[in-house]
């Protein structure tokens, strides 16, 4: 999916290059002769220079070892007033590469294009205007199963304490009255179960009757001894403490450009890195607490990493991850969209990522 961005346009007087390094992914629509002609007969060219493409998958070493001119040159298109004065062009520049323009006539050129926000097809864009669902589920990403097979009980997943973390929408129960009568079955199985209701003294002696670990023993029945102290039925307190201290929130870390990381859990699966395609869980939200995207059900985020498909502040903050994990990234606006807006994302906002890693190949 493409999506325009912002305007660009630049002006070639004649026998002057004019290097064009674009900020982002740039699209050329259209040429076009300027509103004052030097030469109202002549005809002017434009000349395109840019780097030759390098063959990555040729299996023949005599080509590999060819060698190859690094520019390219081209001629996008020639105009001459009162014939053609524009003409309609669809070319699309990489970001940060560098390619020359050059006028070839006595006339004023003029380029238009705009600006793009390019996405795999199968990728949710991060300035996706659609609304969230509102089920309950909806950003309970601890309750996501992983893409990859790994023993349940291999995998750590969150715990009950990181579940404030995630937004939840409750939704309240009402109920309906009714003045039906109850069926006869019904009524049967609610005068068996008053029958079977135990007494104040019953409830009394069934307090008394408590086992050897606290807990209450049915009247008429023995309490059961406590298991011994090297039954596996219960961990040590030792591991219990590794495990505790595994789930606990780490410490928040700076990393490259400024993208803040905090692991909230740390996942048992494999790490991703570069060039791994991941499958992710995520709510992304500005710092005024406004979620502008999110995937918390249905088909997980994907992407391929550290390869320039999402905002550099995803490449670098997700790298390290483990599959089951969950993780807090704070992007700063020039890891993320810099000064352009994006969607209901202003220029130069620090993005917030909550994000879990559910697949990793």
């Amino acid at each position: 999916m493409v999506v325009a961005v912002a305007i660009w346009s630049v002006a070639l007087k004649p026998g002057q290059a004019e290097a064009v390094i674009p900020q982002g992914d740039l699209r050329i629509t259209n040429v076009a002769l300027g509103d004052e002609l030097v030469d109202e007969s002549g005809r002017t060219s434009v000349k395109f220079i840019y780097q030759t493409p390098v063959k990555m998958d040729s299996d023949d070493e005599d080509e590999e070892n060819a060698e190859v001119d690094p520019l390219s040159t081209t001629i996008l298109c020639s105009l001459t007033p009162g014939k053609i004065e524009q003409a309609s062009i669809d070319i699309i520049l990489e970001e940060d590469e560098e390619y020359v323009f050059e006028a070839i006539g006595p006339n004023t050129v003029y380029l238009t294009g705009n600006y793009i926000d390019q996405a795999p097809p199968d990728q949710v864009p991060f300035n996706d205007d659609s609304e969230p669902d509102s089920d309950e589920e909806a950003y309970r990403l601890q309750d996501v199963s992983s893409d990859v097979e790994i023993d349940p009980e291999d995998l750590d997943v969150g715990s009950d304490d990181d579940a404030h973390r995630f937004e939840e929408i409750h939704e309240e129960k009402t109920t309906t009255k009714t003045s039906k009568r109850p069926r006869d079955s019904d009524a049967m199985d609610t005068e068996v179960a008053t029958e079977e209701k135990p007494t104040k003294a019953q409830k009394k002696k069934n307090k008394k009757q408590k086992g050897e670990d606290g807990s209450a023993v049915p009247a008429g029945e023995q309490a059961k001894p406590a298991p011994p102290a090297g039954d596996d039925s219960k961990k040590s307190k030792k591991e219990a403490k590794a495990e505790k201290a595994k789930a606990a929130p780490g410490p928040m870390q700076e990393l490259t450009g400024g993208v803040k990381i905090r692991d909230v859990t740390v996942g048992a699966g494999p790490k991703a890195k570069k060039g791994s395609t991941i499958s992710m869980r995520y709510i992304g939200k500005l710092d005024n607490g406004h979620t502008f995207d999110s995937n918390t059900k249905g088909k997980p985020f994907s992407t391929k990493l550290g390869v320039g498909e999402v905002i550099k502040g995803w490449d670098v903050g997700v790298e390290g991850m483990q599959v089951g994990g969950e993780r807090l990234i704070v992007v700063p606006a020039k890891m993320g969209y810099g000064g352009r807006k994006m969607g209901d994302i202003p220029a130069n906002s620090t993005l917030n990522f909550e994000v879990k890693l559910v697949g990793l190949k």
